[in-house]
């Protein structure tokens, strides 16, 4: 990784400081528990519509207690509107028991053990090692690897390549910040279909940089 590849990540790092000097989670959640089974649902789904169908699925099963008493079927009668609720409700159902048999009603707060959950992978798991426990790490999903690529913060095409990556351009005490920083900034103004280079700010700033050279 050159000497411009760090450049340009300071500079994106200080255009999305300005565009988003506090990002947060946008999904809804009060514990571990409750940001694991968020993000598990969020696969293929806008998490406007995760938050919806949670706030009603936590009134009633917050806990893994609660989650594994609700069943496969009491569990998709609160998610049936988001994609792939079938699986996920499987999945929800078969986590919240590992975790009573296993973890002692409790999430893990370790890789090795989130990702030995059913339904969890890499990324979940490192969402839930960020925010559920200030742990640093680096999620990577799809805006992060498009917008990865855009900017020429790095040429990998797998998740796991774009977060080594980003882990080396930028200090693992940002890694948290940067996560929120890109998936907002993907939402809003460098968007996957339709994009226009003069409507994204981190874009325009790096074709000026590049002029001025």
């Amino acid at each position: 990784m050159n000497n411009d590849t760090h450049k340009r990540a300071k500079l994106v790092g200080d255009i999305l400081d300005q565009l988003f000097p506090d990002p947060r989670p946008s999904l809804h959640f009060t514990d571990a528990f409750t940001l694991l089974t968020a993000v598990m649902l969020s696969a293929q789904c806008r998490d406007e519509r995760v938050n919806e169908a949670t706030a009603e699925l936590f009134k009633v099963a917050n806990s893994p207690q609660r989650m594994a008493a609700l069943g496969e079927a009491g569990i998709y009668q609160y998610i049936r509107s988001l994609g792939l609720a079938k699986n996920k409700s499987k999945y929800l159902h078969k986590m919240s028991q590992q975790l009573m048999d296993h973890f002692h009603g409790q999430v893990p707060a370790d890789f090795k053990g989130l990702e030995s959950l059913a339904g969890v992978g890499h990324k979940t798991a490192s969402v839930v090692m960020l925010q559920a426990f200030n742990i640093p790490a680096f999620p990577v999903d799809t805006h992060i690897l498009r917008l990865s690529q855009r900017w020429g913060l790095s040429q990998g095409q797998t998740p796991e390549k774009v977060e080594v990556d980003l882990k080396r351009l930028f200090p693992a005490q940002d890694w948290g910040k940067r996560h929120l920083q890109f998936i907002e900034c993907g939402r809003r103004y460098c968007k996957a279909l339709g994009h226009k280079k003069e409507e994204c700010p981190v874009c325009q700033g790096l074709l000026l940089v590049r002029s001025l050279n």
